[in-house]
């Protein structure tokens, strides 16, 4: 049960913070798991080759929850990348399949806030060579523990298009937290989006680290590298 405070006219107030300070920015460093690295985007090295990987969702049916995309070709991707994706916030991330040192996906630090330790994932896009495979957690999983171990974050954001049913199955399936729904929060592609917002804390973090560090053990997986344990039975 949590504990109630008030301030000196009786009022309840939040739980203090004794001792908070603000935290560093994600930095520019790789963040290297068992599957997978995280490199900060490199267009030159990277570029050609999410195009391929992204190119084998032959209808683009990966692109339409994004707000940009699919691309006709590399030409207009390379320039999306070079516009949008060599900023500070959002921090754009490549995944790399260390199994075969190519480049398989892209995510992102956004919406970064250091001095009250919040920061959000997204711009997710994995193509159909990372889907559903050790890579698509793992990368989750490296970018949350930067968050909270690294950086000493209190609040880890997913939002995402209410109809867009595998993203709020995927954050939940991750350990997000329903925090509730924002109607007509904005707009894309020129239609309305209705955003879910979930959430993991710094009080969630132990219990999910340890369900993260289970389920990415070899012996999880078979020869043919299907999972023995779904995630969730790893809590």
């Amino acid at each position: 049960m949590n504990s109630i405070y008030q301030n000196s006219l009786g009022q309840p107030i939040g739980a203090p913070l004794t001792g908070w300070q603000g935290k560093a920015k994600p930095p520019r460093t790789a963040m290297q798991g068992q599957y997978c690295r995280l490199e900060p985007l490199n267009i030159e090295a990277h570029g050609e080759q999410l195009f391929a990987a992204f190119c084998q969702d032959d209808d683009g049916h990966n692109w339409t929850y994004l707000p940009y995309g699919p691309f006709a070709d590399y030409q207009a991707f390379n320039l999306w990348l070079q516009q949008q994706c060599q900023g500070e916030d959002p921090l754009f991330h490549t995944v790399i399949d260390v199994s075969t040192g190519q480049a398989v996906g892209l995510a992102s630090y956004l919406r970064i806030e250091p001095t009250v330790g919040v920061i959000e994932v997204g711009h997710i896009h994995f193509s159909p060579v990372m889907q559903q495979t050790p890579i698509a957690t793992e990368c989750m999983f490296l970018m949350m523990r930067r968050v909270f171990d690294e950086l000493g974050y209190r609040r880890y954001e997913w939002k995402c298009d209410d109809l867009n049913a595998p993203s709020k199955k995927a954050a939940q399936r991750l350990g997000f937290s329903y925090d509730g729904l924002f109607r007509q929060a904005t707009m894309y592609k020129g239609r309305n989006r209705d955003t879910a917002w979930f959430s993991i804390v710094d009080g969630d973090w132990l219990q999910l680290k340890v369900m993260f560090q289970a389920w990415l053990q070899a012996d999880n997986f078979d020869e043919q590298g299907k999972q023995r344990k779904r995630l969730q039975d790893c809590r």
